[in-house]
């Protein structure tokens, strides 16, 4: 225990992904100014590393119940594994939490880093079950449904792999 970190993708790979995942976010879309951190946890999936995206916490959230797809990082924010994505190594980018200048921001994503270390083996746990929960029963069902195609993926993630290491 104790391996989950909070990393960023390489924004290349997401542009890549977002063809193929319609609700991907983008570290930045045209009209914004500011980038958007896409930021999340790597976990082993299916022998895979998989990322799994942080979302800011909502009102809508308070509500909702936690489930194997939803994972509540107390009211700071939550875990989406139906989101989650495979990525290959070399896309994987160390994020650095004492590097942000933004002490507010800072404080948050180490109070967010503390909570998902103490949530490491539920999140591991439910990550695998959804995994095979999709897997095994395709769109048949609502939470099925709202959790990306993860084999679809597995075989992009290797295209990509394939086409960097050609050029």
């Amino acid at each position: 225990m104790g391996k989950l970190r909070i990393y960023e993708i390489n924004p290349d790979y997401i542009d890549y992904l977002a063809s193929f995942i319609p609700h991907l976010f983008h570290n930045k879309k045209s009209d914004q100014q500011n980038e958007r951190k896409y930021i999340g946890i790597v976990l082993e999936v299916h022998n895979q590393k998989y990322f799994a995206p942080l979302s800011s916490f909502k009102t809508k959230h308070k509500l909702m119940k936690e489930d194997l797809d939803l994972i509540k990082i107390k009211h700071l924010a939550v875990i989406n594994l139906n989101n989650m994505f495979p990525v290959p190594p070399l896309q994987i980018v160390n994020f650095d939490i004492k590097t942000v200048k933004d002490q507010k921001y800072k404080a948050l994503l180490q109070r967010e880093h503390r909570v998902i270390t103490s949530l490491e083996q539920k999140i591991c746990e439910n990550a695998e079950k959804l995994y095979q929960y999709k897997v095994n029963n395709g769109n048949s069902t609502p939470l099925a449904k709202r959790c990306n195609d993860f084999l679809l993926l597995e075989q992009k993630a290797a295209e990509y792999t394939a086409k960097m290491e050609k050029s």
